[in-house]
């Protein structure tokens, strides 16, 4: 395992920084993207894991501070890049594409289409998380300050445009770009029917690093603002999501009313807020990483769940689909991406982290084990790593060359031996 350990940190210490680009059309600032296919392409969630990453890199191997300095410089482009599209209406892109067939627009095609007035998803809750990565790491949030106003109205337009207000949770307004490109509980289901557990998990932790921003440029009141309303989203994720019979996440439908006819439905009607979505998809163990979950939720999904090589656990990590479900399938697509079973190394992280935040560690170091081994050998058989990877053989899928946040299996490995994970800034 060690040779494994040595084997990894070397490569992606003499690789990581080819997923670093300087500007390029669309693009007017330095930025991260996840290299392999890839190359050019601004993605939101993409770009604060491999943002984390590497500012953990630095921490760990920066001599002269040349690492820090270089990271820095692209993290604060990605942001740049991001509000420079910022709609009037506050909606920002999820992603900006420069070298693909959409490049000959005169703007950014979901920019495009915003305007035309095609409400779709926008930004996925990490804008303020990077946001706050930067700040922390960096020991300095003033270069966000002329920007404030910008991330109040990103916040009022997910209020505005996403936020089911009879159940306290956020909505998708599609399946386009969810992160989880092909989750069941969303992929092909009506517009704005699924409150995600992906989205309401990851937003909690976004509300929380929104307050720390605040704070740190000294808004009064408003930390306080958004820390209580991260405080009343974690309170209905637990109250609309946690299954009390399954004892487990669920992300779930809000398309829930009485519907009458003539004279029928005029007795009891629809009172329950939300119908749960019953499919077991590793999102449900999000709330461990925004430290939404009280302790005895915490256990089960730790003790039983992470530990079910009926479901989730395999011999290389954490299946993105429960491996019972009947949608659960590995092959190769990137258009969508399939989240559909195959382990993803961001998946493994935040189930890691989560267990870690809530005292698991001996889970936790069975999780970085077998992502230690799955990477490590991946990298001794092709000499690079992919995007993705089957459960229970650890063959790769597809798009070798892929870093992102493939780089994070350095994080379990330093944080299982005491140091600090990067959203200490925040969380």
């Amino acid at each position: 395992m060690d040779n494994y350990k040595n084997a990894l940190r070397e490569y992606i210490l003499a690789n990581c920084d080819m997923i670093l680009k300087e500007p390029v059309h669309y693009l007017k600032h330095p930025f991260v993207d996840p290299g392999s296919i890839y190359d050019g392409n601004l993605w939101d969630w993409d770009s604060f894991w491999a943002v984390y990453a590497l500012f953990h890199l630095a921490e760990q191997h920066d001599e002269d501070g040349s690492l820090k300095e270089k990271y820095i410089r692209h993290a604060v482009g990605n942001i740049r890049n991001f509000l420079d599209y910022q709609q009037s209406d506050g909606y920002i892109p999820m992603m900006i594409a420069t070298l693909d067939h959409n490049s000959n627009l005169d703007e950014p095609y979901l920019i495009m289409k915003r305007k035309e007035g095609l409400v779709t998803n926008m930004h996925k809750p990490f804008l303020c998380q990077q946001i706050a990565l930067i700040g922390g790491f960096s020991e300095d949030f003033s270069w966000v300050e002329s920007e404030y106003e910008k991330l109040e109205a990103y916040f009022a337009c997910y209020d505005r445009d996403y936020w089911n207000a009879n159940c306290g949770l956020y909505v998708w307004a599609d399946d386009i770009m969810i992160g989880m490109d092909n989750d069941p509980a969303t992929f092909g289901r009506p517009r704005y029917s699924t409150a995600n557990i992906y989205l309401n998990g990851f937003m909690v932790s976004e509300l929380k690093a929104m307050a720390t921003i605040a704070d740190k440029l000294g808004k009064t009141g408003r930390g306080d603002a958004y820390r209580e309303k991260a405080d009343r989203l974690s309170a209905a994720i637990r109250e609309e999501c946690w299954d009390r019979r399954d004892k487990f996440f669920y992300s779930v439908d809000t398309d829930i009313r009485t519907r009458h006819y003539d004279w029928f439905h005029q007795g009891l009607g629809v009172f329950w807020k939300t119908l749960p979505i019953k499919i077991r998809v590793w999102s449900g163990f999000i709330p461990l990483w925004a430290k939404a979950a009280e302790a005895s939720q915490a256990a089960y999904l730790a003790l039983d769940h992470a530990t079910d090589c009926n479901t989730f656990a395999s011999p290389y990590g954490i299946a993105t689909l429960a491996q019972d479900e009947k949608m659960f399938d590995c092959r190769a697509t990137n258009n969508p991406s399939n989240w559909l079973g195959p382990i993803w190394i961001v998946s493994n992280y935040v189930v890691f982290r989560g267990l870690m935040n809530y005292g698991y560690t001996e889970q936790a170091k069975e999780l970085c084990d077998k992502t230690v081994r799955l990477l490590g050998q991946d990298l001794e058989k092709t000499g690079k790593l992919h995007e993705y990877y089957i459960p229970s053989t650890g063959e790769p899928v597809m798009n070798g060359g892929f870093l992102n946040w493939n780089l994070l299996v350095l994080n379990m490995i330093d944080e299982l031996d005491g140091k600090e994970p990067m959203c200490k800034y925040w969380l």
